[in-house]
């Protein structure tokens, strides 16, 4: 194992070996997580998520997310992992395209599935990573710069298997309505009902659509929506957990941090000191 701290003590970046416990034993983790999987079929879980693959693949989690697989299969896979203080997603967010793309999704599966060309190249990669991170004095540079090469080398084959439309389902057009309708709504409509009736569907054909195509339920997607957003003020700014709750419409900050902590399993400030405040929450201030 290949690991990178901080003077502070704080874990930067790690490189290792997947074994059957990292693989099959529900866990969270204050870094952004990959899993690197070379081959065999089974399903990813992510929260709410559940994702079939065959591998080759890549697999991503943002942080404090509960992943793990169904079958304990070990093939040689290997997990790479970095922190926001060590490579910060947000504020690259033009060089790798990777936010909202391989994290910070509900709406995708968090797969890239590779060929075998593309393989071999994340492989070399990898290497490069660990052959850097034991060298006697790593330096911080070059492995922010494999980090970098490896998120947008990603990015750019999700991007085109999106375009070819063979990494989702055919296209619904009452799905991607929903989609559009959460989107505006998430902070005032919280019922499945209430997005049915916007869409003109009955409750039964709108959880059946909605599974089919998002691989979630509307419940789940409705939750993880204000999650998402909520993750997102807790890692982007400063403000107060108060403040973030009166943000996002919740009666007090009391039951924000019981239903943040009900689906999330830490609470608000326990996220926020685990996965930190980005470099780009001081970014607009003069």
């Amino acid at each position: 194992m290949e690991t990178i701290y901080s003077a502070a003590g704080t874990y930067l970046l790690g490189l290792k070996s997947l074994t059957a416990e990292v693989l099959c034993v529900p866990s969270q983790a204050s870094a952004y997580t990959i899993w690197f999987i070379p081959e065999g079929e089974n399903t990813f879980h992510a929260d709410f998520g559940t994702f079939p693959f065959t591998g080759p693949v890549l697999l991503f989690a943002t942080p404090l997310q509960i992943i793990y697989l169904d079958e304990c299969q070990v093939f040689g896979g290997r997990m790479l992992q970095f922190h926001s203080d060590f490579y910060c997603i947000e504020y690259h967010r033009n060089e790798v395209a990777c936010n909202g793309l391989l994290f910070n999704n509900i709406y995708l599966d968090p797969i890239v599935r590779l060929t075998p060309d593309e393989t071999r190249r994340f492989v070399s990669i990898l290497d490069d990573i660990q052959d850097e991170a034991n060298r006697t004095t790593p330096s911080e540079i070059v492995l922010r710069s494999y980090v970098q090469l490896f998120l947008a080398k990603s990015s750019s084959i999700k991007m085109q298997a999106m375009g070819q439309q063979t990494d989702r389902p055919e296209k619904d057009d009452q799905m991607e309505r929903f989609r559009q309708l959460l989107d505006e709504n998430y902070l005032t409509l919280h019922k499945p009902s209430d997005y049915a009736a916007l869409l003109a569907m009955s409750s039964d054909n709108f959880t059946r659509r909605c599974q089919k195509y998002f691989r979630k339920s509307p419940s789940q997607l409705i939750q993880e929506r204000l999650i998402l957003e909520a993750k997102k003020q807790l890692h982007l700014t400063r403000q107060s957990i108060k403040e973030i709750a009166y943000n996002l419409r919740f009666q007090d900050e009391f039951y924000f941090s019981r239903f943040f902590k009900k689906i999330t399993k830490v609470s608000p400030q326990a996220f926020r000191e685990q996965t930190g405040i980005s470099i780009v929450a001081d970014l607009s201030k003069p």
